[in-house]
């Protein structure tokens, strides 16, 4: 009966553990530094959910982890596929980490820990993002065989989504008719399966657990940890790593990569920096430097050399702004039925790291584990309303479509909408006095009064 009893509060404690911790936040945030501590004193093991880090070669530019780091705890998904491979998609890299590694990692009794980085990758491990039809590699819009997208994504947006509203209108609404890749993909997705991409999305939200923000989450009850700072520090940061980055041989990790892979590539006029390792953060930036002519003086490399570094911190910037408003949208300001909770931990004073992100977050974790309330309460923002991200509107001011209820409510704050409101009341209130003017008794009769309300509704609709 005691053997039972012990048993049974073991499964107990099992079920209340949290099944996986994610770990999020901007580049330069120390987002590995954390899994690794965690990994330690939680028999865990990490797995990185960068699409760049899962490329052999340019070890500095995307930033991975050292070979004395990967010793202090087990590492997946890193440096593993061919630089020259170009079709490797999220459903390759789910595939292999959830029946490789944190499934494994489950049996084993160990804690898997994602470490992101790619927004996509890590959709696709938290939540049932892609469809289980026999080719869900369509759905997610990259599989095997990538010629028929790139093929499609060589004609114009406006051929692109004129097919797409003939096949599959309901798609073609919630997609802007600029964003060619999007639009190729669900047409490939139609013509390979006969089913719009419009459908099988109405199928995955109607799974149990999904909800209008996709299908339902993989796994249950992660912990997920937004690491966060402010963005005048963390840019500060973002520029000293860059330099560090330059310290340990960035620029040669660059010269001989492309000496190797991507120089006869330029000489053929062929090479794709939107597509596989090559669209690195770091690397088309420095093309002009990497690309320079034998002929070029020292001073004229020195400044293609100064221009790409230059780029690469805007870029870097840029990147994390972008990998920050990923998490708000997706966890915070979004939030579903199948969204979990998200912890923040402050990553600004890093003289402070332990008491800010180390200890709080190992604190959450041990009161996770035993079924407890956390002392630190999750993030939620308030008034958060579920909108619609995939919404058409369109602007006659500005000549413009925008996708996304929230993107539209950003577009009627924007300084260029204000511009071209005020530039059409401009002129409708001067078209409407010249109307005035010559038709009104005023313009005829002198004696004649005219009623004020005659000009209130031309006021009030200009405005």
């Amino acid at each position: 009966m005691a053997a039972s009893t012990r048993g049974m509060k073991r499964a107990l404690k099992k079920a209340m553990s949290p099944s996986l911790v994610v770990i999020l936040g901007a580049t330069g945030t120390g987002k590995s530094k954390l899994a690794i501590e965690i990994g330690k004193r939680l028999r865990g093991e990490i797995i990185s959910a960068d699409s760049m880090q899962v490329y052999q070669g340019l070890d500095i530019i995307t930033n991975k982890v050292s070979a004395g780091e990967r010793a202090q705890c087990c590492h997946h998904m890193i440096s593993f596929v061919d630089p020259l491979v170009s079709n490797y998609t999220v459903v390759d890299f789910r595939n292999k980490a959830v029946s490789l590694d944190i499934d494994d990692m489950h049996h084993q009794d160990k804690l898997p820990i994602i470490v992101g980085g790619t927004n996509y990758y890590i959709e696709s491990l938290l939540w049932r993002v892609l469809m289980d039809t026999g080719r869900e590699d369509l759905v997610d819009g990259a599989g095997e065989d990538n010629d028929r997208k790139l093929e499609l994504e060589k004609l114009g947006g406006a051929e692109l989504h004129k097919r797409l509203m003939e096949v599959d209108p309901k798609m073609g609404a919630m997609l802007h008719p600029n964003d060619k890749r999007k639009i190729a993909r669900s047409l490939q997705i139609y013509e390979e399966t006969g089913v719009p991409h419009s459908s099988w999305l109405e199928e995955q939200r109607g799974q149990r657990g999904g909800d209008g923000l996709g299908g339902p989450l993989r796994y249950p009850d992660p912990c997920i940890f937004w690491l966060h700072a402010d963005m005048n520090a963390l840019g500060e940061r973002l520029d000293a790593r860059v330099e560090e980055m330059l310290s340990s041989g960035l620029i040669e990790e660059l010269g001989d990569f492309h000496a190797r892979l991507n120089q006869q590539r330029v000489q053929d006029d062929s090479q794709n920096y939107q597509h596989g390792i090559f669209q690195s953060i770091g690397f088309k930036e420095f093309h002009d430097y990497l690309t320079a002519p034998e002929s070029s003086t020292p001073q004229e490399r020195e400044a293609l050399r100064g221009r790409g570094i230059e780029a690469l911190k805007v870029a870097t910037r840029r990147y994390a702004r972008k990998q920050n408003k990923w998490v708000r949208n997706r966890f915070l300001k979004r939030p579903g039925d199948s969204v979990p909770v998200v912890y923040g931990l402050d990553v600004t004073d890093v003289e402070r790291w332990e008491e800010t992100v180390l200890n709080p977050a190992l604190q959450i974790l041990d009161s996770l584990r035993k079924g407890e309330e956390p002392l630190f309460p999750p993030i939620r923002v308030q008034g958060a309303e579920l909108t619609n991200k995939r919404s058409r509107h369109t602007c006659d001011l500005c000549d413009k479509v925008i996708i996304g209820d929230m993107e539209w409510a950003a577009h009627l704050k924007s300084k260029k909408h204000h511009f071209h409101a005020r530039k059409k009341l401009k002129s409708d209130t001067t078209t409407n006095d010249q109307s005035h003017f010559t038709d009104s008794p005023l313009a005829t009769d002198a004696g004649t009064q005219t009623n004020p309300s005659e000009f209130s509704q031309d006021d009030q609709s200009a405005h």
